[in-house]
């Protein structure tokens, strides 16, 4: 006798729950998922106060960097991004500082990255 099994589910199709730390490591996802992933998240970031994020990308090539930035430079929510200094992974991660909410005063502090990374 077998047992009763469930729908079948693919792992890479479930959701990943992301916490709202201002630190998204992409090199959890697929770059077709980027897009996306943006679009959720950085909406999710601005609702909680956190507006001040590393985009974790990695340095490789370069083409994923690209993509991330082409992205931001599109978005009105995005009110400046920039490459890290050295000590916050350099090229490899992109700072974002995202708009307050309307009507938000924007005093919601961002998470501090611990200097001692």
């Amino acid at each position: 006798m077998q047992a009763a099994r469930g729908p079948a589910v693919d792992d890479e199709e479930a959701p990943v729950p992301l916490p709202l730390d201002g630190r998204l490591d992409l090199h959890l996802f697929q770059p077709r998922d980027i897009p996306a992933l943006l679009d959720a998240y950085l909406p999710e970031c601005r609702a909680a106060g956190v507006l001040r994020l590393e985009i974790v990308h990695g340095k490789g090539t370069g083409a994923l960097r690209r993509q991330v930035r082409a992205l931001l430079d599109r978005r009105d929510d995005v009110l400046d991004h920039s490459v890290a200094d050295e000590g916050r992974g350099g090229w490899g991660v992109t700072l974002v500082t995202l708009r307050p909410l309307p009507g938000d005063s924007g005093t919601h502090p961002s998470p501090a990255r611990p200097e001692s990374e």
